[in-house]
């Protein structure tokens, strides 16, 4: 069982000393070494106070009543502390402060309050964060709730009582019941560290409990999630047996030369296309982070644009997308048809991009600004290093290297 401390002192804050020469008197509780300050509306001559006792020294009835003052106020912190005690609430330093300020119980509850996290979250989609992040929030809700009435018997429970067991608890909650990969169940509860970030900022808590639990994904660089030159150039050759798959496949070709992911693609409108210096550029705003994407168009691509421009398409596509769904489940089919022995997907394209702009030596930071990343280390995660580019920097190294081929020489011949 974790030990509780518990204590209460007075100070004095000089460097507020009045016109009268009076410093205010400050009260610090501290619970488990978390400290809360609060002013008690008492004010004394510094030259009449003893810090070592915590009182006034002087023999006036003034000094007289400050510490009258400050034993009844140490007796009213004591018995909030005891109240919340009884109650079966944290008697935290800020929960004793909160009661010593409004009079009332102003324990907050978890699922209320992420409950009003979660909206308020929604009401941001548009502003600051997109719909599919709002719904992360709603799943995470939905998600608690379920854990709550399973671990802990209850509809709620008080926002001081998450701590490193609950956090680790709903972690493993996520992986069984609801059967997340790690990546997946990471998403969730960086969902969660958000909002406990903001029960901190708010002092509604008194210790960040994702403190000590990490919340990196897990990246297995084994497994190659891109086509490689010769794939990808099966697939763009080979002729599709309808036209069902001929159009997938053209979109498909369309996001492995621009690195757009499927969501981009498909909210992509003719007001993305701009022609500057000649050249037709996509600028279009990431729909995940709202980072601008600028993308200079290959021929490629621009010959797939022309293809469908007079097609009509519903909603003002540019391109015939589908659904998400439809399409990774078509491109299964044209990765048997293509001899492809890879779990072809709509993201596989963004990857297969990044992927041989790196091995045809585009810098990182370029890189970053097409794929629309905010940080280049999100790139880095996509920019697989293959051992053509392994092999390239070796070479340029090779050529960069100066050795004394006389001294070389004589090595090989001692050999």
């Amino acid at each position: 069982m974790e030990r509780k401390t518990f204590n209460v002192t007075f100070f004095l804050r000089r460097a507020r000393t009045s016109k009268k020469g009076l410093a205010p008197i400050l009260a610090r509780i501290t619970t488990n070494g978390i400290s809360k300050e609060i002013y008690i509306q008492c004010s004394v001559d510094p030259q009449k106070w003893d810090q070592a006792k915590e009182r006034a020294i002087g023999r006036d009835s003034y000094s007289q009543q400050v510490n009258t003052y400050l034993d009844e106020y140490r007796t009213r912190i004591l018995q909030i502390r005891q109240d919340l005690e009884k109650k079966g609430h944290d008697a935290t330093a800020i929960a004793i402060k909160d009661r010593l300020l409004t009079g009332t119980d102003s324990s907050r509850m978890f699922l209320a309050e992420l409950a009003q996290h979660v909206k308020k979250r929604q009401d941001e989609v548009g502003k600051l964060i997109t719909q599919k992040t709002a719904d992360k929030y709603h799943r995470l809700l939905r998600y608690t709730q379920e854990y709550i009435k399973g671990a802990y018997k209850r509809d709620d429970i008080l926002l001081t009582m998450i701590d490193y067991a609950y956090i680790s608890g709903f972690y493993m909650f996520l992986q069984t019941a609801h059967e997340c990969h790690h990546n997946g169940a990471v998403n969730l509860m960086r969902c969660l560290k958000h909002f406990i970030l903001y029960a901190l900022r708010n002092e509604w808590i008194e210790k960040n409990p994702f403190k000590n639990f990490s919340l990196v994904e897990k990246y297995d660089p084994s497994k190659k999630k891109y086509l490689t030159k010769e794939e990808f150039e099966r697939i763009y050759n080979k002729e599709m047996p309808n036209k069902r798959l001929d159009r997938i496949k053209d979109v498909f070709v369309f996001c492995c030369l621009t690195g757009l992911a499927f969501t981009d693609i498909f909210h992509l409108r003719a007001k993305h296309i701009i022609v500057r210096d000649h050249i037709t550029w996509i600028t279009k705003p990431r729909e995940k982070t709202s980072v601008t994407s600028l993308i200079p168009l290959l021929p490629i691509p621009l010959m797939l644009l022309s293809k469908y421009e007079h097609s009509n398409l519903e909603n003002g596509l540019l391109l015939p997308v589908p659904s998400c769904q439809r399409m990774n489940s078509y491109l299964k089919e044209i990765a048997t048809i293509c001899d492809i022995d890879e779990n072809l997907t709509t993201h596989v394209a963004r990857h297969t991009f990044a992927t041989l702009a790196v091995e045809y030596g585009m810098p990182i930071d370029v890189l970053a600004k097409i794929l629309g990343h905010s940080n280049v280390n999100m790139t880095r995660r996509y920019a697989k290093f293959s051992s053509k580019v392994i092999k390239r920097e070796m070479e340029k190294l090779s050529r960069n290297l100066s050795f004394d081929t006389s001294v070389l020489n004589k090595v090989q011949a001692g050999l």
